[in-house]
């Protein structure tokens, strides 16, 4: 009896860690590059990808000295890279997909890849993003956030910032992108 109630908790545990993992179209992506690459060319996702050359530095450097802030000028010249994913649905099945599949499918493997997530509150007048951000030792490596894309509230977006960010610039980081997000998905 005993070893039937350990099988049946551990059946439901299993099914209960790849629930998570199940929502959206296909295969669940295993990582935030997997995800980009499923999505990027389908219907309605719009993907933009930014590495760091000096076209995007400029750009990066442009948008942080409108904020008029030495440390943030800091923060964009330790990028190494930007992707960006939006989508935004034009029927009810694609309303649900953003509610019930990508947003779910994030959750799942941001979670299956130690991201960990950040409390960041948000300022009026920016977009509402969520935060989660994957470190090597006392160094942020990559910082992910999802939200939705301005004036569109049943849309998604996903935006990765890779590079090489102590904590407080990491603070400052989130602190930034809700108000260049629209940018950002042009």
């Amino acid at each position: 009896m005993k070893n039937r109630i350990l099988t049946l908790w551990v059946l439901i545990t299993l099914l209960a860690a790849t629930s998570c993992r199940t929502s959206g179209p296909g295969t669940p992506a295993r990582t935030v590059a997997e995800f980009f690459s499923k999505y990027e060319n389908r219907s309605g996702f719009k993907a933009t990808d930014w590495s760091a050359g000096l076209t995007t530095r400029l750009l990066l450097l442009k948008l942080g000295n409108l904020g008029g802030d030495n440390e943030l000028t800091q923060v964009l010249s330790s990028v190494r890279s930007v992707k960006v994913l939006t989508f935004s649905p034009t029927s009810n099945s694609a309303k649900s997909l953003v509610a019930e599949g990508l947003n779910k499918e994030v959750d799942g493997l941001l979670a299956n890849e130690r991201y960990s997530p950040l409390p960041v509150a948000s300022e009026a007048g920016t977009a509402v993003m969520r935060y989660s951000a994957r470190q090597q030792g006392d160094r942020v490596k990559e910082v992910v956030a999802t939200g939705n894309v301005q004036g569109a509230p049943e849309s998604f977006m996903l935006v990765s910032v890779s590079g090489d960010f102590t904590q407080s610039q990491l603070d400052r980081l989130v602190k930034f992108l809700p108000g260049v997000a629209g940018e950002l998905a042009k």
